[in-house]
Order: C-alpha cells, then structure tokens, then sequence
C-alpha cells in the first residue's frame, strides 16, 4: 500500500470527521498497546489481527496509518509522553524540596507511570529494539530527551549548591540505561524486591552521581 487513505469528511452520528479520526485512532492504538505489548507481540501482528483486536476495518487502518511500524512508533512516543508528564508534574509539586526529596518524588513518579501497566515497558523496552533504523532513531532521540531533562535537573541542583557543577551527560545517559535494565528486570519478576526498594536504590545511585564522594560540597 503506497500511502493512507483519505477518510471521508463531513458530520456523522453528532461527530466531526475530526473527532471519528481521533476515536479510530484512539482505538488502534489502545488495541496495538495490548496485541504489541502482550502477545503476540509486534512482530507477530498483522493489520488484519489489529484491525479485529480494534473492532474496526482493515480499510479504516490505512485511513489512519501507514503501516504496522508506524503504529509502533506513535504508541512507543504515546507511553513515554504519559511518563514525561508524570515527571514534569512531580517536578512541579517538588519545587522548594531538597535534592533527596525533590529526585525522589520525581523518580517514583516516573517509575510508577512506566510500572503501573507492563505492557508499556514491554513497548518502551523491548519491541522498539531493532525494528528498522528508523524506529531505532526514535528510540535514541526520545532518550536523549530524557538525558536533557536529567541535565536540566542537575544543572539545576549545582545553581542551587546542591550538586556538583560539571557536564553530567554521560552520566545521565548511563543512569538511564541502569534505570531501564532494572525495571525491565523487575516487570519480569527477575528482581527480588519490591518497587519501593528498586526506586531507593536508583535514587541513591543518582544522587551518588550529583554529589560524588570527591565533591568538597557547596563553596
């Protein structure tokens, strides 16, 4: 198939075309984030299984979307869209906190968002991973965005004395792939502990990297 189809115009049952096109969409995705997400999985899906899991036609699909990657992608933005909102809203309600308590609040509401349904770390952590070079440079930019707001956090907590001052990329990117390695662990029942453990050790690991044992401390 060479592109979408055009979906029809006009008011229908009290709808826009506008607002049919997000429901059809909504319920594609809400289909493709359980058939991806459980199984069978991404690669074992067919436009025919999502259309049926959605309630909708295979006709509809192509109104909406290309192909079954695309699908991929725009549910894979979806969920880290849901966690970055959690974080920005935890941001927001920690302001004035100390650096503990501020990372603290802030990765347990990430990690509640990415935990509280296990398909969304199955689609952030495992079917992203080598679909085609395009997906994987989405996956790579939308962690770098995370990289940025971990920066962002520690430049931050050094303004305010609270961190060492230094280029904290590398280290927020290594402390992402620790964060995604454990909880992928810990959705499997590979980790012995609970998410209350997991996330006190992650939050000592990152304050570990903003106040290094080297770090004299705020001058």
């Amino acid at each position: 198939m060479g592109g979408r189809l055009r979906p029809p115009t006009g008011r229908y049952a009290g709808k826009s075309a506008e607002e049919r096109q997000a429901e059809r969409r909504r319920r594609f995705l809400d289909a493709a984030l359980q058939l991806f997400g459980d199984a069978p999985g991404f690669r074992a899906a067919t436009v025919a299984s999502l259309s049926e899991a959605a309630g909708l036609s295979t006709r509809q699909f192509y109104e909406e979307f290309r192909t079954l990657e695309d699908v991929l992608a725009a549910l894979h933005l979806q969920v880290n869209n849901w966690a970055e909102q959690a974080v920005l809203a935890a941001a927001a309600e920690a302001e004035g906190l100390s650096l503990a308590e501020r990372a603290a609040m802030i990765f347990r509401a990430y990690a509640a968002n990415v935990t509280a349904d296990p398909r969304r770390i199955r689609i952030t952590f495992v079917e992203i991973i080598g679909v085609s070079p395009r997906l994987e440079e989405q996956r790579l930019a939308r962690r770098a965005r995370w990289v940025e707001l971990i920066c962002a956090e520690a430049r931050a907590a050094a303004a305010r004395g609270e961190a060492a001052p230094r280029d904290y990329r590398i280290a927020a990117a290594a402390f992402i792939g620790s964060v995604n390695g454990v909880l992928h662990d810990w959705s499997a029942g590979w980790v012995d502990a609970t998410l209350d453990e997991v996330v006190d050790e992650l939050v000592r690991q990152l304050l570990g990297i903003l106040r290094p044992g080297d770090w004299p401390g705020p001058t």
